[in-house]
C-alpha cells in the first residue's frame, strides 16, 4: 500500500468476516495496528499528543467517494466518528462521505484524472479493474472488503404470486425465461456498462444458460436484447421503475417494471420508505447469487501525507469494529461472508423457502465479466446489417432429413433471426448469382434501414424485408458469383456506414466463387485489406451453408476485415450463427478500440 499494508475486516476487534475474494489477499496490518496503538498510548503517558486541543484544530481532515448505496452506512459512522472523537495518533479523524457512482469514478481514475479524495468504497471490485485500465490512470490500492450484499430478482406482489413466490425456485436462467415468457411480468435491469448488479446478474444468467446445454448463446443475446429495451442507466434509476404503489393502474402501466435485477440491500431500502402493497418480494436463484462486496480502496497514495495515509488506516479499522458492523447491518448490508440475517432478508422482500442462505459461487473472473459485458455492448448496440443470400441454383438442393430446399430453411432462419433484432436496429437485403443484374452478380432487394422505420405503402421496414426473405428464390442454373459480390457489399456498407453502430455485411452462401470473370481470391483480398479502415470498422461475416461450402476460403477473405468465416451443416443454424459471428465480431472491435 506505499507506507504499509491495509488492514482487512478482522483487524479489530469484534471485526466482521473474511470477504469474499477472486484477485488478491489482502495482508493484515497487526503490526502496524498495534504500532498505533502502542504508539499512541506512549506518545500520550508522556504527554505528547496535543489532546487539548480541539478537534478543529488538530483534526485529519479525509475525503472519501463511496457507491450511493453504502454511502448513508457510512457517512453515519464517520459521524459518530466525528462525535466520538476518534482520533489517529492524536488527532481527530474527519472523513468527508460524498456519494458517487461506481462506474463514473472508475473511468475517471482509469483517464488518470487527479481526485480530490483519498478513500473510494466502489459496491464491487469488478470496479478495480475498469479504473487500472491500460495502466496510466491514477493508482489506486485495494483493501479488504466492507460489507456485502447478494444480487436477486426483485418483483411485485402480484408478479411474485405469477411465479410461484415464495415456494418455487427457479436457476438464473430459468428465472428469467419465466419472467419473460409472461407479459404479466416486465423485466427491467440496470445498464451492466453501468452498474454492478447488472452485470452480475447477466454473467449468472449466461452462466445458468451454458449449464442447460443446447444453444445457450443465443439464448443469453435475446435475454440482452429484451433486458435492453427495458434498461435504465442505473440502480436508482430502474428502482424508480417500479410501481409507486400496488394499484392497478400502476401495475397496469406498461412503462412500469414488475420484476427488477436488484440487490438484496436495494430491495431493503426501497421496502423501508414504501407501503405494504408497494414492498417487493425477492427471488434468489437456486444456482447462486453473486455478491457486490464493497472493497476499501485507497487512492493515489503517492499525494498523501503520513498524517492522511494514517487516519485513513484508523477509518478503516473502525469500519470492521462492532458498532459499525452493526450501522451497516441497519442499512440492509450483510456480512464481508454473505451470510444472512433472518430479519434482513424478511425485510428485504425474502422468504423461506427461497435459496437465501445458500453457499455463494465463486466470484466470477474478470475474463468472464469482461466477455459478458462485450457480449452486452455488441448485442444492445444498434446493428447496421447488410445481409446478402446466395441465390445460386444449388439453393434449391433439398436438405438431408428435411422436405425442405436449403433456400426455403434458410429463408425460415434468417425470418426467425430477424426478431431477435430491435426497432433501432438496420437491416438491408441483397441476393447474388452470377449475372444476375446484366452483368454484376449481385442484386439490392431491400435497401438498408430502420427496422422500425414505416415501409413505403404500408407497414414497417421489419415487415417489408420479411416478405423480401420469404420471396427469396434460386435461380435456375445460377453459379456462385462470390468474390465480386463480397467486394461490391462492403465497399457498399463502407460508404454508408453510420457511426455508434455495429456495421457488418453478412454473407450466406452454399458454395465457391464461380464466376471466372470476376476478380480472383488473392486480389480481393489484397483490396478488401487496403481498404479496411480501423476507425470504421465493416467486419464481412462469411456464413458457408451445407457440404459444398468452403469455409476456409470464407474466412481468408472475411478475417482480413476483422470477421470470419463460419460452417452449418443445416440452415435451421444460421439464427444461432448470426448472433454468434455478431457477438464475436464485436468484442473483437470493442477489444481493438480500447
Amino acid at each position: 500500500m506505499g507506507r504499509h499494508s491495509l488492514p482487512d475486516d478482522r483487524a479489530a476487534a469484534g471485526g466482521g468476516d473474511r470477504p469474499p475474494r477472486r484477485r488478491r489477499t489482502v495482508a493484515i496490518a497487526t503490526v502496524l495496528v498495534l504500532a498505533v496503538a502502542g504508539g499512541a498510548a506512549v506518545a500520550a503517558q508522556g504527554g505528547l499528543l496535543p489532546f487539548s486541543k480541539s478537534c478543529e484544530e488538530s483534526a485529519v481532515h479525509l475525503s472519501m467517494v463511496a457507491s450511493p448505496d453504502i454511502a448513508p452506512a457510512v457517512r453515519a459512522i464517520a459521524d459518530r466518528a466525528r462525535t466520538d472523537e476518534v482520533r489517529s495518533d492524536g488527532r481527530c479523524v474527519d472523513v468527508n462521505v460524498v456519494a458517487r457512482d461506481s462506474y463514473k469514478v472508475a473511468d475517471a481514475l482509469a483517464s488518470g484524472t487527479r481526485p480530490d479524495y483519498q478513500i473510494w468504497l466502489p459496491d464491487s471490485d469488478l470496479w478495480l479493474t475498469r479504473a487500472k485500465g491500460a495502466g496510466d490512470g491514477t493508482p489506486i490500492t485495494p483493501g479488504g472488503s466492507v460489507a456485502t450484499s447478494p444480487v436477486t430478482l426483485a418483483t411485485v406482489p402480484a408478479a411474485a404470486e405469477h411465479l410461484g413466490w415464495p415456494k418455487k425456485t427457479y436457476t438464473w436462467a430459468e428465472l428469467t425465461g419465466a419472467a419473460m415468457e409472461s407479459d404479466r411480468v416486465r423485466l427491467g435491469s440496470a445498464d451492466p456498462a453501468r452498474s454492478a448488479t447488472g452485470l452480475l446478474a447477466l454473467n449468472s444468467i449466461g452462466t445458468s444458460a451454458g449449464k442447460q446445454g443446447g444453444d445457450s448463446d443465443t439464448r443469453v443475446a435475446a435475454t440482452a436484447k429484451l433486458l435492453a429495451q427495458r434498461m435504465s442507466d442505473g440502480d436508482t434509476q430502474v428502482v424508480a421503475t417500479l410501481p409507486q404503489d400496488g394499484s392497478g393502474a400502476e401495475e397496469g402501466n406498461p412503462a412500469r417494471n414488475q420484476a427488477v435485477l436488484l440487490s438484496e440491500q436495494a430491495a431493503f431500502a426501497h421496502n423501508a420508505e414504501s407501503a405494504a402493497d408497494g414492498k417487493l418480494d425477492l427471488f434468489y436463484p437456486e444456482d447462486g447469487t453473486p455478491l457486490l462486496n464493497y472493497p476499501l480502496t485507497m487512492v493515489d497514495e503517492r499525494r498523501q501525507s503520513t498524517d492522511e495515509s494514517r487516519a485513513a488506516l484508523r477509518f478503516m479499522i473502525l469500519l470492521s469494529e462492532k458498532s459499525s458492523l452493526t450501522t451497516l447491518r441497519e442499512h440492509g448490508f450483510r456480512t464481508t461472508y454473505g451470510a444472512a440475517d433472518d430479519k434482513l432478508v424478511a425485510a428485504a422482500g425474502g422468504r423461506s423457502p427461497q435459496p437465501y442462505d445458500a453457499t455463494q459461487p465463486p466470484a466470477p473472473t474478470d475474463e468472464a465479466l469482461q466477455e459478458t459485458l462485450g457480449m452486452w455492448t455488441i448485442t444492445v448496440q444498434s446493428a447496421r446489417l447488410t445481409t446478402v443470400v446466395d441465390a445460386s441454383g444449388s439453393m434449391a438442393a433439398t436438405v438431408p432429413g428435411r422436405n425442405q430446399s436449403r433456400m426455403d430453411v434458410t429463408k425460415a432462419s434468417l425470418i426467425q433471426a430477424l426478431n431477435q433484432f430491435t426497432p433501432n436496429d438496420e437491416i438491408g437485403l441483397w441476393e447474388f448469382a452470377t449475372t444476375l443484374d446484366g452483368d454484376k452478380d449481385y442484386r439490392q432487394l431491400v435497401k438498408t434501414a430502420r427496422l422500425g422505420d414505416p415501409a413505403k405503402g404500408s407497414g414497417t421496414h421489419r415487415e417489408k424485408l420479411a416478405a423480401a426473405f420469404a420471396a427469396l428464390r434460386p435461380v435456375p442454373d445460377g453459379a456462385t458469383g462470390l468474390y465480386d459480390t463480397a467486394l461490391a457489399a462492403y465497399k457498399e456498407a463502407q460508404r454508408t456506414y453510420v457511426k455508434g453502430k455495429f456495421n457488418a455485411v453478412v454473407i450466406l452462401t452454399d458454395g465457391s466463387n464461380q464466376d471466372e470473370r470476376s476478380i480472383s481470391r488473392s486480389a480481393l483480398v489484397d483490396e478488401l485489406k487496403s481498404i479496411a479502415d480501423p476507425t470504421r470498422p465493416v467486419p464481412l461475416l462469411a456464413i458457408a451453408v451445407g457440404p459444398e461450402a468452403d469455409r476456409e476460403e470464407l474466412d481468408e477473405i472475411a478475417k482480413v476485415t476483422g470477421g470470419g468465416g463460419y460452417q452449418v451443416s443445416d440452415p435451421a443454424e444460421i439464427q444461432a450463427v448470426i448472433l454468434q459471428a455478431v457477438m464475436t465480431a464485436g468484442q473483437g472491435a470493442r477489444a481493438a478500440g480500447e
